[in-house]
């Protein structure tokens, strides 16, 4: 057994090196090729159809965009560029608040809820394509398991979380 002075970094083993560099490789390809698709299929970044998305899940398809910033874990000028360029193709409206006028209000039209019920059944045939096709369904609840661990470290707060991915909540 080697002995490590106490501030010597504690190296990843050649395994977790291994997971290390697949996880970063995920990262990194899973949202050029989302991206890419949705850009072909709607005209659409992967960051915009998230930010229509979380909208379209929302009561009333309106959140603040505060709150749409935290679930899409964007800063709230980055978001205000993408809800701007949505707003100008008609997807997003954007008003003050009734109750609070500091508040800026995000609300998916008409045609944001009809450009997402369009693109959503391709956009899920390619995440099955590229993340669930390639495992069983035994791998698939390892990586719920695993997931729900990652998520717990990195938003312990579920700020990112919507409604429905809440343990014990059902979709349907």
């Amino acid at each position: 057994m080697t002995t490590r002075e106490p501030d010597e970094p504690q190296w990843l083993d050649h395994e977790q090196l291994t997971v290390w560099v697949r996880i970063v490789t995920v990262l990194e390809l899973l949202p050029a090729q989302l991206d890419s698709h949705l850009r072909q299929v709607a005209g659409l970044t992967y960051f915009d159809y998230y930010v229509l998305a979380m909208l379209s899940e929302a009561p009333d398809r309106t959140l603040p965009m505060s709150a749409l910033a935290a679930r899409t874990n964007a800063t709230l000028p980055r978001l205000s560029h993408v809800a701007r360029r949505l707003e100008e193709r008609g997807l997003l409206e954007r008003t003050p608040s009734p109750q609070d006028r500091r508040v800026t209000i995000g609300r998916l039209t008409v045609s944001g809820w009809d450009l997402v019920v369009a693109t959503a059944p391709e956009h899920v045939a390619q995440v099955r394509g590229l993340v669930f096709d390639a495992l069983s369904q035994e791998q698939v609840s390892e990586l719920a398991d695993i997931t729900e661990r990652l998520v717990g470290v990195l938003d312990p707060e579920g700020r990112m979380s919507v409604p429905y991915l809440q343990p014990g909540t059902d979709p349907e």
